[in-house]
């Protein structure tokens, strides 16, 4: 693991932690309820490739995802992601590196 993964790695876990704590103290299910849990899933899969040594491997092709679109977004699950992004990112994304 190197030093960017390593810091994602805890990153994820300080996260998580917040997420399961906000959950725990819900009294009630709102809005937020089923977006930090969809959340929680994501990240608990991307702990998971982190302790199998497959963090940021494409889960379609196996293909590396690219580290500056980890960073963004540590739970990315595929390089098809990464088109989806295209509907919420302003910029081409080509132009987000420079």
């Amino acid at each position: 693991m190197n030093a960017m993964q390593e810091k994602l790695f805890l990153e994820l876990r300080q996260t998580k932690k917040e997420i399961e704590s906000s959950l725990n103290k819900q009294q009630k299910q709102t809005w937020l309820t089923s977006i930090l849990k969809a959340e929680l899933v994501d990240i608990n899969a991307a702990i998971q490739k982190f302790e199998e040594g497959k963090f940021g491997q494409c889960e379609i092709s196996g293909e590396f995802i690219p580290e500056d679109l980890l960073k963004m977004i540590p739970t990315m699950r595929s390089i098809k992601d990464t088109e989806d992004l295209e509907n919420y990112y302003k910029k081409p994304l080509s132009t987000a590196f420079l």
